[in-house]
Formats: C-alpha cells, structure tokens, sequence
C-alpha cells in the first residue's frame, strides 16, 4: 500500500526557509516590538507562539492572495503584521530558488517598511491579513444570552478540565459546568472586555475566562462562544486550554486581557 504524502506546511512548501529557528529568533528579539513569544511554562525559549503566527498569518495571506511578487517573480514578500519598537512594519523576502526541482523561493529575511529591497522592487505594499469584516463581532454583546451545549463541550473536551473534574460522574460534571458558565456570564456582563476575540475556523469566535477550580483566580479554561446564525444569542460547543486559546487569539492581535497573557500561562 502507498503511503499518503506528508502534509507540509504551507511556508515550507512555499519556500526553503534555511535556519527558521534562528531567524525567528531574531525577529523576536532584534526587530519585532518585544511581547513574550513563550508561555510561562516553557523550559527554554523556543519562540513556539512566534512560530505559530507566523505560519498561520502566512496561510491567512496565501489565502487572501496577498503574497506579492515582483520583477518577474525574482522577489516575494508578505507583511508578518507585526512592527518593530518604533510601529515601523515587519515583512518577509524572499528570492526566486535557484534549485530547480525545489521550493519556489528562498527566505532572505524579515525586514523593515524602509528597507531599499521592499521599496526599490515593490511598486505596492503588502497588506495585512483581514480576520474581520464586522468590527462588532469583536466585542461581546450584553444583551445576548449565551447558550451553552454542555454535554458536547463535556464529551469533547474531558480531557481539558482539571483532573479532579475528570473523575467525577459526568452527571455532576455537566451540573458544575453549567454553574461555572452560568457565573462566568454574570462577570462578563458586567466587564465585557474579558472577552478575547481569537480566529478559528474562518471565523471570528469569543474567548472567555472559565473558573472550575475553587478559590483559584487563574481560570482553567477559556470557552469558546459564537453568535447563532440568526445573531440573536451566543452559543458554545467546545472549551479550549489557556495555551491553545493564546495562540488562536494571537493571530489578531495581542492579547491585553489580563487572565490571558502568555507569561501567566
């Protein structure tokens, strides 16, 4: 029987990116504006949430049809959408491979909106990636209920709650988690900006902060919540780790909530 090729990654099969480790690294810490790119408990930096943008910001923009090429397809370049200190933009470039056989281009580096190489061969500027189209969708509306499937979230997810939940019969599981929602809906009310905005799925969602440990500030989770295709509630299938819901959310823009910021995580 024939194996099934190996999915690759969208970047990689664009182009040979030599050294990523040590390129993303210093777009970390040389040229991007500073921002924790690891969660709290990482042993060792490895840039991991830096890596994930950058991959998923790069299929966002193939999709979009916003890599732009120039003088004859001998250059490419896509905006990463971050900046540096001074909010100055962040590309990759990229040169045509000379390997044939091979990826199409080859990364060069990431550089500055007042770099010779972007202005002296790109008549136009490349465009961030567009996660939205309805500013509103990123802010939790008050007035709407929010509906949650509590035994889908629970079947699917089980293994994301603490342990201690893990354990129990599901029965009181659902009883709790349906407390813990309920609760959790009378905060955000009150302070809408706990909502955190993430893309999934082609989709903008919202992330809120799920306490399922007593007497803890930290929340465990963060569940996941959408409008109803009629836009008159919210409702929620799924939960996601901390980490997970960081890197989703990362993908528009940083996080400023306070119970989701990478170095707490």
């Amino acid at each position: 029987m024939n194996k099934k090729p190996k999915k690759i990654n969208a970047l990689y099969d664009f182009c040979f990116f030599p050294n990523f480790d040590q390129e993303i690294e210093n777009l970390a810490n040389n040229l991007a504006h500073k921002e924790p790119w690891d969660f709290n408990s990482a042993k060792k930096p490895s840039y991991q949430i830096l890596k994930n943008y950058i991959f998923h910001t790069f299929e966002k923009l193939e999709a979009e049809k916003k890599i732009l090429f120039a003088s004859q397809n001998k250059f490419a370049c896509f905006n990463t959408g971050l900046v540096t200190n001074n909010w100055e933009e962040i590309f990759a470039f990229f040169e045509k491979n000379r390997n044939q056989g091979k990826q199409d281009f080859v990364f060069k580096d990431f550089i500055k909106k007042s770099d010779t190489r972007l202005i002296n061969n790109f008549s136009d500027i490349p465009e961030i990636a567009n996660y939205f189209s309805k500013p509103e969708d990123l802010i939790f509306n008050p007035t709407l209920e929010i509906i949650p499937q509590i035994d889908h979230i629970v079947e699917d997810n089980i293994d994301r709650f603490p342990n201690s939940w893990q354990t129990s019969p599901k029965e009181k599981i659902c009883s709790d988690l349906d407390g813990a929602i309920r609760s959790m809906a009378k905060k955000i009310r009150t302070n809408y900006t706990l909502a955190v905005p993430q893309y999934f799925g082609g989709k903008i969602q919202l992330l809120l902060p799920l306490h399922l440990t007593y007497g803890s500030d930290k929340p465990d989770l963060a569940l996941v919540i959408h409008k109803t295709q009629q836009g008159n509630a919210y409702t929620a299938r799924t939960c996601l780790t901390l980490e997970m819901a960081y890197n989703n959310a990362r993908l528009i823009v940083k996080p400023l909530s306070s119970w989701l910021e990478a170095n707490q995580i």
